[in-house]
């Protein structure tokens, strides 16, 4: 199922929020080899985590992590502005409309619907809290997996060639995107609104203005 949780509420399911950190070591530090911060507890974290920010997780039936993303919307501090800003030729996007997706990272044996339940989940945040966009920067390994869940991005700027390149994308949700994604990952739409709205209980509207 799908989870939908900002960093100050991780606490209330601690078995969930060390897997996924740990799984974000796996991913980021030992298989691709990113010069990123693993703890003394094997997690993988960043100073945005410190930001509070929204992640999509999917929790496995043990209570396990098996894939999540993470969201900060682009009015505060993102990783696209102040870590990659060369990739659109020096710009920024700041805007009430735009949240940047990172940390997209999937558990080793997960399932190969994870992937799509997770952009499904994405397509929850976009029509619930009213955002148009998400931007996030990725890499050449990604556009395979992208194109196979039916949700490719917009390229605005890249920079390297071949398995080396990274990408700033910005993605759109239509409604005919949600109901391919939707088939991919093997999830209603109203199971997915549902497990939105048992995380958030009502409309997110003050969640959304504390955040943004």
């Amino acid at each position: 199922m799908l989870r939908y949780l900002y960093a100050d509420q991780l606490h209330l399911f601690p078995r969930l929020a060390h897997s996924m950190f740990t799984d974000r070591a796996d991913q980021f530090a030992r298989r691709l080899e990113w010069p990123v911060n693993v703890d003394e507890n094997g997690e993988e974290r960043d100073h945005y985590d410190a930001l509070n920010p929204l992640y999509v997780i999917w929790e496995e039936p043990d209570g396990r992590h098996g894939g999540s993303m993470r969201f900060l919307p682009t009015t505060g501090r993102v990783m696209v502005n102040e870590v990659f800003p060369h990739l659109l030729g020096g710009g920024s996007v700041v805007s009430p409309l735009i949240w940047e997706c990172t940390r997209f990272c999937l558990a080793a044996k997960a399932a190969p619907r994870v992937a799509a339940a997770l952009m499904l989940g994405g397509g929850e945040i976009m029509k619930q809290f009213g955002v148009r966009h998400f931007v996030g920067v990725f890499d050449a390994r990604m556009v395979r997996i992208y194109r196979m869940i039916g949700s490719s991005p917009e390229v605005l700027g890249s920079d390297g060639t071949g398995r080396e390149q990274i990408s700033v994308g910005l993605w759109s949700f239509s409604e005919e995107a949600r109901r391919q994604v939707a088939r991919r990952a093997n999830i209603s739409p109203q199971l997915s609104r549902l497990w939105f709205d048992r995380s958030f209980g009502a409309p997110p509207v003050a969640q959304h203005m504390a955040l943004a």
